[in-house]
């Protein structure tokens, strides 16, 4: 028998680490060849690494949560023949076995750049293995134990997405497959067998003294430090106006009813985007990025629309590029290309990076007005809230009109208060009047 140490890959060009976000497996399990075994992430892309052998997992280098730099040594496998290290080798290197009976320690949360530069070195504290599972004909709402506060269920994407659409807690769910894995049939047996699917109804007042400690990693730890820098460095200010949309809604409408066979369906963000090129090529200013520590305002030509969208992992910013280039169909079909390839996990680094102005819209749910944070290092952010059917003075008389505001922020040190207000009287204008978003000059 041999072993085989497997190392941080090279994710992708100028990518010196990555955050590992989850262990698919555990110490212990036997793995096969292009098993996944861990995912890790870096600028809100999630890869996942797969074992290039068969063989038996012998020692992890990382906890969840942990920064690792490419090319540090991560899962240490037992194989069949020879390996690419020698057995025992380095073995000062390793964390000591832990104890059945002892629990890893909790690793106090640490931002990527404050880790030391012996990173590459494994972490001392191993994943702890999952429960082993009962028999599926044991599967009972009253014999299903909750884990361990903290014990993340081992899933595959698919199975957490169908859990969470059928309001299922996957930390009830037994798994059978390897390392204590659910399945996709595991939780059909839960769900058929009359397993908890929503959280249980309380009787009466009763005091819940439970504590539970969610550890930060991944995409949220991504999302809470954007936000903070975002919201420690930028001097926003937001400027609200209503628009009336009611004109919009029927041109949208109409071309829905036409649409070819193929073209997506139109929502209000393709016309947004479109009359955001027409503003953006008055005011070239909102189009950019500032590098405030080297005092340098980039301005960029082409129009790279981020559209913030909500997934069951967090918020995620897929990115329209050269939306100056797109025409409203081909904007739509980008659009629900990139809000799929979101939802489903599958976008890549370069979808989710490199945007020059952000929208944001929380659709039917929008609200009256936001505040929206600006996309760091970005300088606008347009937000975008509900449409509400209120009744306007008009000649003399109330009528319905379908009504929205928009409430988009700037960045204060390089966007005065009067052209972000211009900036949206001019988008304003384009939606109230949308055949002039199309007019060539």
């Amino acid at each position: 028998m041999g072993e085989h140490v497997i190392k941080m890959p090279d994710i992708g060009e100028g990518v010196a680490e990555a955050e590992l976000v989850e262990w698919n497996v555990a110490i212990g399990a036997q793995v096969r060849e292009d098993e996944v075994l861990a995912s890790v992430m870096t600028d809100k892309a999630t890869v996942e690494i797969p074992s290039p052998r068969d063989g038996k997992i012998l020692w992890f280098g990382a906890d969840v949560g942990d920064t690792v730099a490419v090319g540090a040594p991560i899962i240490r496998l037992e194989v069949a023949g020879e390996g690419n290290v020698k057995p025992g080798e380095a073995l000062e290197d390793m964390p000591a076995p832990e104890k059945p009976e002892e629990k890893a320690p909790e690793k106090s949360l640490e931002k990527p750049s404050e880790k030391p530069s012996g990173a590459a070195k494994p972490a001392p504290a191993p994943t702890p293995r999952p429960k082993p599972a009962p028999a599926p004909a044991a599967i009972m709402p009253a014999a299903v134990p909750r884990r361990a506060p903290g014990e993340k269920p081992l899933a595959a994407p698919s199975v957490r997405k169908r859990a969470m659409d059928a309001g299922v807690d996957l930390r009830h769910v037994p798994g059978t497959g390897g390392a204590g894995r659910i399945t996709h049939g595991d939780l059909d047996a839960f769900i058929a067998s009359g397993g908890e699917t929503a959280a249980p109804a309380r009787t009466g007042h009763v005091a819940d003294t439970s504590v539970t400690e969610i550890k930060v990693v991944g995409l949220r730890r991504k999302i809470a430090e954007q936000m903070a820098t975002a919201k420690s460095r930028i001097p926003h200010i937001t400027y609200v106006d209503e628009v009336d949309v009611t004109a919009l809604e029927d041109l949208r409408a109409r071309l829905n009813s036409d649409r070819k066979e193929g073209q997506p369906k139109l929502t209000l963000l393709p016309f947004l985007m479109r009359a955001m090129v027409r503003a953006i090529g008055e005011q070239p200013q909102m189009n950019a990025r500032f590098d405030d520590e080297a005092g340098v305002i980039h301005r960029y030509g082409g129009m790279h629309m981020g559209v913030a969208a909500q997934t069951g992992g967090g918020l995620v910013v897929p990115v329209v590029r050269h939306a100056e280039a797109l025409g409203l169909w081909a904007t739509a079909a980008e659009l629900s290309r990139l809000a799929e390839a979101a939802r489903a996990g599958t976008a890549t680094r370069e979808e989710l990076t490199g945007s020059t102005i952000t929208i944001t819209s929380l659709g039917k749910m929008g609200g009256i007005v936001t505040t929206p944070v600006i996309n760091y290092p970005e300088v606008a952010i347009i937000g975008v809230n509900k449409i509400r059917t209120l009744p306007v003075w008009q000649d003399g008389e109330f009528v319905p009109r379908k009504m929205m505001n928009l409430s988009s922020s700037f960045d204060h040190r390089v966007i005065d208060g009067w052209d972000a207000a211009v900036f949206i009287q001019r988008i304003k204008g384009l939606l109230e009047s949308p055949a002039t978003i199309f007019i060539e000059d």
